[in-house]
Order: C-alpha cells, then sequence, then structure tokens
C-alpha cells in the first residue's frame, strides 16, 4: 500500500455536493496542488479547486486527515465539491495527474481493514449499510459496523481459549487423581458456550434475511387468484385479473417490505396441463422459480381440499410451503386446518398472512436486535456450533481430552474467518469487489 488512491465516493449525477477521495502517502501534496494550501489535518478550509495549469474548477470545502487517524489509517484527503460529474471528473484527474492511481472497488474500506481499523464483519456492514433496503436493515448494519457482531464473536472466541487452557492444562497433569475432564463445571461451560453461539446464530440468520431479502414465489393452479394476490400483498395493480383461466403467462416481481422485512414476490403462471405452446412456456418458467425459492406460497381455492396440496408434493421443492386459500369470501364457512384462509378481494387474512412469511423467515423483529450478516457468517457459526457439540461429546462420553481440544481450536478457526483473523486473499478479493467504487 505505498501507492495513493483516488475516486468519487459520491452517486453519479447531479447534486449540491460531491466529494472526491484520495488515500496514501501522496494526499498531502495533491492537496497541494489542487487548493495550493497546506492543510492542517482536520481543519475544513474553503478555497478554489485548480487543475494542473491554475485554472480554477471550483470552489468548495477541503479536509486532510493525517494516517493514522483517518478512515483507511493512512493520509487521507477530501474535497467537497458542487455535485457536477464533469467538475469532480476535472478534479479526479488532477488528483491522478499529481501522483495517484483510480481506486478499485472496495479499496478505501479494504485499505481501513488491513490498517486495523475494521475487522471483516465491520468492513463488510459498511457496503451492507450503503445498500440497506430498510431502516431496520441499516439499523442491523449499523449495529456490525459499530462492531457489536464483531464483540460477540470475540467474546465466543475468548470462551473457546479458555476451555482450551483448561483441558490443554488437564492433559499436561493426567498423572493427577483428580480428573479434570470429568469436571461437570467443564461441561456446564461448554453447554453454556453452545447456548450463547446459538443465539448468536439467531440473531446473525435474522440479519441475512434483512440484508439478501425473501424470495416468495406465488404459485398454484390456473384461476385461484395468484395474481389477485399479489397486487393484495404489493397494494398496487401489478398484475392483469381477470376471469379468464391462464391470463398471468410470464413471471412478475414485485418488491414489498414487511416490517423492515424485503420481501421479492415472484407471481407465476398457472400450473397445468396445456396443449398452449404460449402457456406451456409460462408453466415452465413457473416451475422453474420454485427451485430458487425460499418460501412458496402454494394457493388453492376456499372450500376445495386437496388440489393445492396434492399439486406441490413433488419433493424436489425444498422450500418451506406455506398453503393459501383464497376467495373465503365466496365460501365463508370453509375449513383449512393445515393453512390460512384468505380473500384478495376483501383483504381478509392478508395481514395473518404477513405475519406468517416473516415466521417463516424466521424474523421477529427482536428489542435485542438482529447483526447484519452473510451466509458466510452463518456457514461459519453453525460450523463452530457442530464443533463445540462434538468437543462436548468426547469429554462426556470418552473423556477424550486430545479430541476436545482439537474441536475447539477447529471452532476458533471458523469464527477467525468472520473477522479476518484466518482469512484468504481470494475471499478478501470477492468480499471488496462487490463494493462500489470510492468506498
Amino acid at each position: 500500500m505505498s501507492d495513493t488512491i483516488a475516486a468519487i465516493a459520491t452517486a453519479r449525477g447531479k447534486g449540491a455536493i460531491g466529494v472526491v477521495k484520495v488515500s496514501g502517502p501522496a494526499a498531502s501534496s495533491i492537496a497541494a496542488v489542487i487548493t495550493g494550501s497546506h492543510l492542517l489535518p482536520r481543519q475544513a478550509r474553503y478555497l478554489s479547486f485548480k487543475d494542473l495549469s491554475g485554472t480554477p474548477v471550483d470552489k468548495g470545502i477541503a479536509l486532510f486527515f493525517a494516517g493514522p487517524d483517518s478512515y483507511t489509517g493512512e493520509d487521507v484527503l477530501e474535497l467537497q465539491a458542487h455535485g457536477n460529474q464533469f467538475v469532480l471528473d476535472q478534479l479526479l484527474q488532477v488528483a491522478l495527474a499529481a501522483g495517484a492511481r483510480h481506486a478499485r472497488p472496495g479499496e478505501f474500506t479494504e485499505r481501513a481493514y488491513l490498517n486495523n481499523k475494521l475487522d471483516l464483519a465491520q468492513a463488510e456492514a459498511v457496503a451492507d449499510l450503503i445498500e440497506s433496503d430498510s431502516i431496520e436493515a441499516a439499523r442491523a448494519a449499523v449495529r456490525s459496523l459499530s462492531g457489536e457482531f464483531s464483540n460477540q464473536v470475540n467474546d465466543i472466541t475468548n470462551r473457546l481459549t479458555e476451555l482450551r487452557v483448561y483441558i490443554e492444562a488437564a492433559l499436561d497433569f493426567a498423572e493427577e487423581e483428580i480428573d479434570f475432564l470429568r469436571d461437570e463445571t467443564l461441561t456446564l461451560k461448554l453447554l453454556e458456550l453452545d447456548q450463547i453461539i446459538k443465539a448468536t446464530l439467531a440473531r446473525a440468520a435474522e440479519g441475512r434475511v434483512l440484508r439478501e431479502g425473501l424470495n416468495v414465489v406465488i404459485a398454484g393452479e390456473p384461476n385461484v387468484g395468484k395474481s389477485s394476490l399479489l397486487n393484495a400483498l404489493s397494494q398496487q395493480q401489478t398484475a392483469i385479473v381477470t376471469d379468464i383461466a391462464g391470463t398471468t403467462r410470464d413471471v412478475l416481481r414485485e418488491h414489498i417490505v414487511i416490517d423492515g422485512l424485503p420481501i421479492y414476490l415472484i407471481d407465476t403462471a398457472g400450473i397445468r396441463e396445456s396443449t398452449d405452446v404460449v402457456e406451456q412456456e409460462g408453466v415452465r418458467r413457473a416451475r422453474e422459480q420454485l427451485h430458487s425459492a425460499d418460501l412458496i406460497l402454494v394457493i388453492g381455492v376456499a372450500g376445495m381440499q386437496g388440489k393445492a396440496e396434492a399439486l406441490f408434493q413433488q419433493p424436489d421443492h425444498s422450500a418451506s410451503k406455506l398453503f393459501i386459500y383464497n376467495k373465503a369470501d365466496l365460501a365463508p364457512e370453509a375449513v383449512h386446518p393445515d393453512g390460512l384462509l384468505v380473500s384478495a378481494k376483501t383483504g381478509r387474512g392478508i395481514d395473518l398472512l404477513k405475519q406468517s412469511i416473516k415466521q417463516h423467515a424466521g424474523y421477529r423483529q427482536s428489542p435485542e436486535g438482529a447483526f447484519m450478516a452473510r451466509r458466510r457468517h452463518l456457514r461459519a457459526l453453525e460450523q463452530t456450533c457442530e464443533h463445540v457439540i462434538t468437543a462436548r461429546a468426547q469429554l462426556m462420553e470418552y473423556a477424550a481430552g486430545e479430541l476436545a481440544a482439537e474441536e475447539l481450536r477447529a471452532a476458533q478457526l471458523q469464527l477467525g474467518q468472520i473477522t479476518g483473523e484466518f482469512s484468504a486473499d481470494d475471499l478478501l478479493g470477492e468480499i471488496f469487489g462487490k463494493f462500489c467504487i470510492g468506498k
């Protein structure tokens, strides 16, 4: 990181303010070229920005942060100009000509991570905060960015270390009459640790759903009210609704938010055998969507038993299924103990359906709050939990201290992947490569 990077940090387009960022050892000299002044650290200066020939480009605020007291841990220059793309491009070109190179996507945050200003979970939370689709998702990202998730992971790591030290010390004194590995306190601590990991996993899983959203596919036979249900849930007339069976021929998508949970609703063609070539293609696309669903809303008609259930008994649909019986306004006495009675026409049961979707997603809006997390975090926590359970079994059933200690070591390695204590270069490239340029 001996070179200096520069990029436009604000979104393209016109706005009141646009920001150009520079980070690296040449930041101070680049500031002198553009502003004609020596900037003192952490003092905002309103002055003219000029190109290499001295021609004014704009007037704005310049801020200089001396490393290591900056976002990246390096010398950082921020130029706050007017939000015109031509002005920002000129300032960027001056910075590049004065000794910087164009930053890669996420390179500012990558440098913050490499300079120990952020751990990897916090760095990922930066991108998650930028991309949040709801206030709840933004709050979860801020929790992770402020270190709540990392602190929880570090607490688990410290507990693992304490247990490893105890077990390995017991192995060193195996000749003693006291069997330290049979100590009930040890197994209780392992059980407590297992519960803490599972609680952390639950909060992280909720954050993962907040980050990625839930793919909900609406499926069923023709003319059961799938498109009406899409419109009722989205509160928009997205889909054409008629009494003619097979009106929907293609896949329709709508994005909604239920109590902060992003939902991607996908309406599909009615599934049935048909000789119509266009309808056959619609059915093929409908079946294709089922394989990528997180949740399938299987739609039937109130009062008609068995048809909806029989349609979705195929073992290749791994997604959770929620059976919905529509048109309850036409069959008010209908009973379906295996599903929900709704009426897309009158709104009956729609609020209950929304709550059921949240429950299927494992989304509880717990007062304690979710951590913004990714699938790789969940895998690491799940594997950590498995190692701890195995370690406890090794001690309780076999008094195999060496094997238990090895399981706890493996658990620590899994946790280290979350915070970046143990990370492969290709993983870092994948993570930061998905950031926007300038961040």
